[in-house]
């Protein structure tokens, strides 16, 4: 028999069986790092399933909203209510207000999420609106040190909120999370502690998802709360009632600012019933300065009974040197948009001696 068999030489033989065998164990480690992760996908998917229904859909949950410790809770704001076109106005009506009141520090707030959560704002609000000078560091790029920050601010002006029994619904690591109600709700409590000279916007309320971590499984909730709320008689500051007394313009600011102004004018038995109007020549603008820095004014500076655009103006522009020799800002509204009859230039101009004058007797 003639077999025509090829032989492989024994060495060559030898290397491939260790080859195979290396092979082998090369795979069987693969396939069983690939079961692990296979079971450890499913056990996560597993756990997902279980939670999944407990968090409603519309919530974008963080990766740090869900590292939760056992029986703590987190809250943030559900996504839908940001769109809402009130809470929008509020965010622009109290960062006008910051930059306004920062106007002289130079500092320019756009984002109150992104802008005010180290601290460093927040000091410079609170020191201006105060006159109170805080002892911290002025930057401070640390979390440690921001916090720290937030620290001292904070328990400044929880000190003056408290002290009018209000509950504050804000803190540090709230804050400094980027946690937009917690922001807006403090700048709310400020403007309304220190009269600030701006209307906020009525009835702003907030859908506010609340996660609570029990048993190992997440529990999320749904809670609407109100950051500013009126009603005929009063101002409500979260759940606590703010009379007239604390609030800057609690009902309608044009009433708020008639009382001021009459409670000066009515020593000259005049009286103000329309705003727009009635200081659109003036000539009241100039007596209200001279009685609130009590002085008389020279009939010859400016025209009793103006009678054209032109005096009008006159005596707007001489009403507002006379603020600024008081040691007031320049106005921003122009003199001609007070004589057009410009509701808002007026109310800004009489919103700012409010500010100033407000415990003038």
């Amino acid at each position: 028999w003639d077999l025509n068999i090829t032989k492989t030489p024994a060495g060559k033989a030898a290397r491939m069986r260790k080859d195979e065998s290396l092979l082998g164990k090369l795979g069987g480690s693969l396939a069983r790092r690939k079961r692990s992760r296979e079971v450890s996908d499913l056990q996560e998917e597993g756990k997902h399933a279980i939670n999944a229904p407990l968090i409603p859909s519309s919530a974008e949950l963080h990766p740090e909203d869900t590292l939760l410790e056992e029986n703590a809770e987190r809250t943030m704001l559900d996504p839908t209510s940001r769109e809402d076109a009130k809470l929008k106005d509020l965010q622009r009506v109290l960062i006008d207000w910051v930059n306004n009141e920062l106007e002289e520090e130079r500092i320019i707030v756009k984002d109150l999420e992104e802008d005010l959560y180290d601290g460093q704002v927040l000091q410079k609000l609170f020191e201006k609106l105060s006159g109170r000078k805080l002892n911290v560091a002025e930057v401070t790029q640390s979390e440690i040190g921001q916090k720290q920050k937030l620290q001292t601010v904070l328990e400044a002006v929880n000190e003056l909120i408290q002290h009018h029994g209000w509950s504050t619904e804000w803190s540090v690591d709230l804050i400094h999370s980027k946690n937009l109600v917690a922001i807006i709700s403090l700048l709310v409590g400020l403007a309304v502690h220190f009269q600030a000279a701006v209307r906020l916007p009525e009835h702003v309320s907030v859908q506010v998802l609340v996660v609570k971590k029990k048993d190992g499984v997440l529990h999320a909730t749904h809670v609407t709360k109100e950051l500013t709320t009126t009603t005929e008689k009063s101002f409500f500051l979260g759940d606590k009632l703010v009379t007239s007394e604390h609030a800057a313009f609690p009902l309608s600011p044009t009433q708020s600012l008639i009382t001021f102004v009459n409670k000066h004018l009515n020593k000259l038995n005049l009286e103000v019933t329309e705003l727009e109007t009635q200081f659109a020549d003036g000539v009241y603008l100039v007596l209200l300065m001279g009685l609130l820095e009590n002085y008389f004014v020279p009939l010859y500076n400016f025209y009793l009974t103006p009678e054209n655009f032109e005096q009008k103006v006159h005596n707007v522009s001489f009403a507002f040197e006379l603020m600024q020799d008081g040691g007031l800002k320049k106005p921003k509204a122009r003199p001609e948009d007070v004589v057009n009859l410009n509701l808002k230039s007026t109310l800004r101009v009489l919103y700012n001696l409010f500010t100033n004058y407000k415990n003038r007797e």
